[in-house]
């Protein structure tokens, strides 16, 4: 080997060891708003459903969780696991302290079960917004970024594509003041067909509202299941969040359904920086081992395209 070929080893070597102890001495945030790392890392609380069903975990302590079992420091919720605790201050407060004491963020809360935002019934619909209400300012006083919601309808391509809008807009309308974003996630039904859910929200058309791509949720129905690739690729120039799910492992560490690899490259060549939420929902590996293998890949990848 040439001097030359030894020399250009070494100095590959010594900088892929300063960027390791560049993200070591600044953390992913720092580093990832200089665009120096791809994207940061976050755990979503849908990860560990099992655990706080079974009342292994408590909601209170998914922020201790996140750090200390899996090395995560920022977190989304899940308004399921706190559903009545929308307007106790008390309890939000107890939350964010916890929180704030171990340096954890709290970027998001997903919310499900407060209606259907595209509901076909006009006083159904706004009911549906008004039931978000809670959750928007509970964002809001934990510090969150978004809440996401669903874009759930009925009715022709068209009809849902207008009430589904009429009902975000509402809601992104009474969030926007709160400075609390409102993103949907690709969850059944038409949201699941990545162009029909970029299109419903750009008829929203507001800055506030945008989408959270997720990795797997792309089944149209029993029998037909929306392109994933093509669905995040059409959904990305909106996203103000990213969830990478995950469900099955081989030996080599990569996720059986899903290529990360091939979305990754999507997602950072989209523009986007910010956090992705592991997000956790197979059954052949323990929810602590399916998380540690979805933070393992995405740091792996997260290396190769740095």
């Amino acid at each position: 080997m040439s001097e030359r070929l030894l020399r250009r080893g070494f100095l590959k070597q010594s900088a892929a060891l300063a960027a390791g102890a560049a993200v070591a001495a600044l953390g992913e945030g720092a580093l990832a708003a200089e665009g120096r790392v791809p994207y940061q890392i976050s755990l979503a609380e849908w990860s560990l459903h099992r655990a706080l069903r079974a009342g292994h975990l408590d909601n209170l302590d998914f922020a201790k969780t996140a750090k200390h079992d899996y090395g995560i420091e920022a977190i989304e919720f899940v308004n399921q696991f706190f559903k009545d605790k929308a307007k106790d201050k008390h309890y939000l407060t107890d939350l964010k302290n916890r929180a704030h004491d171990l340096g954890v963020r709290m970027l998001l809360i997903m919310v499900d079960n407060e209606g259907h935002l595209g509901d076909p019934n006009l006083n159904k619909r706004m009911q549906a917004v008004e039931n978000h209400y809670q959750w928007v300012e509970a964002a809001k006083f934990l510090g969150c970024h978004s809440i996401r919601v669903n874009a759930a309808s009925s009715g022709s391509y068209e009809d849902q594509l207008f009430r589904a809008a009429d009902g975000l807009r509402a809601l992104t309308e009474f969030a926007d003041p709160h400075e609390i974003n409102v993103i949907v996630e690709n969850h059944g039904g038409l949201s699941s067909n990545g162009q029909w859910l970029a299109a419903a929200i750009r008829k929203v058309d507001h800055q506030r509202c945008g989408t959270l791509p997720d990795f797997g949720n792309f089944k149209l129905d029993e029998d037909r299941e929306y392109d994933r690739y093509l669905g995040v690729t059409e959904l990305m120039p909106l996203a103000k969040a990213v969830s990478a799910k995950s469900h099955e492992f081989n030996d080599q560490g990569n996720e059986v359904k899903t290529d990360f690899r091939r979305m990754m490259r999507i997602v950072v060549r989209a523009g986007y920086h910010g956090f992705v939420g592991i997000e956790y929902e197979g059954s052949k590996h323990s929810e602590s081992e399916g998380i540690l293998l979805t933070k393992k890949l995405l740091e792996k990848v997260r290396q190769e395209l740095t």
